[in-house]
């Protein structure tokens, strides 16, 4: 693979004027073939964040995923329906030639860093420790959860949760993950939240399970660490399935909630 590897250069964008910009997600941030669509959220976001040119947050971000674009250039091109004073909205649409691939509604406001919450129920604190264990081995060619994404981030699945569960219950993923020469940040912590491989793994079922929505929301900013991931799901259909991530810091802190409608891949 050629191209830069950070995930900090996957999120540059350059103005065109009059809200276009111009960006590109090359191979390393593909899942297969197609552009990964959690890097294609974090990449709206970061348009509507620089559109806006304040000192703001995406902290809600909801996208429809139109169809799956190669690696390459991307255009992304901007509407700002709302500067408030607490809140402004901008529309993102993503496009590759002359195709849109996503639309994505960007709710824009100052996430809760600095105070406890009034309630947290967080799964996760209690189920992984803020480092991953030292026999858990990261994403490298030939492991079993081989994605091109492994390139950017340092990924480290616990494989043990991956597929069917041996007492019937439902799936429970988790992974650790940070990126590579640099801390994470709010977008990262986007893309976190969409980094699992399906839920549908615990039906036997492997193949592309392409996203149709896929609804974010960033809680706080990451703090320098790995980041703590849980996929779970409600149900998964005989043709579409929910898939919900909880990204946590290594502070204990959740900084990002994602739920997704996706396609459920075809019995091999």
């Amino acid at each position: 693979m050629s191209g830069s590897t950070l995930f900090t250069d996957a999120m540059v964008l350059a103005a065109l004027g009059d809200g276009v910009y111009s960006g590109e997600l090359n191979e390393h941030w593909t899942i297969g073939p197609k552009v990964h669509g959690g890097a294609m959220l974090a990449l709206c976001a970061n348009a509507a964040r620089i559109e806006h040119a304040g000192e703001v947050e995406p902290i809600a971000v909801s996208a429809n995923f139109l169809w799956a674009p190669d690696p390459g250039q991307l255009q992304l091109v901007t509407t700002v329906r709302k500067r408030g004073r607490r809140v402004s909205l901008i529309d993102v649409e993503l496009n590759q030639g002359h195709r849109t691939a996503v639309r994505a509604a960007i709710t824009l406001g100052e996430p809760e860093c600095d105070v406890a919450p009034l309630l947290s129920v967080n799964p996760v604190v209690a189920l992984m420790t803020p480092e991953p264990p030292p026999s858990l081995q990261h994403i490298r060619p030939g492991h079993l959860a081989d994605v091109h994404l492994a390139h950017g981030c340092d990924i480290r699945p616990s494989l043990t949760t991956m597929g069917p569960r041996s007492d019937g219950g439902p799936p429970v993923t988790e992974y650790w993950v940070r990126p590579r020469d640099t801390a994470p940040d709010v977008l990262f912590a986007f893309l976190c939240g969409d980094v699992s491989a399906p839920v549908t793994f615990a039906v036997n079922r492997f193949g592309w399970a392409p996203t149709v929505q896929l609804t974010a929301y960033l809680r706080a900013r990451p703090a320098d660490g790995w980041l703590r991931v849980i996929c779970t799901t409600t149900q998964i259909g005989q043709e579409w399935f929910d898939e919900d991530h909880v990204v946590v810091d290594c502070e204990g802190r959740i900084v990002v909630q994602s739920r997704q409608l996706a396609m459920v891949p075809a019995a091999q």
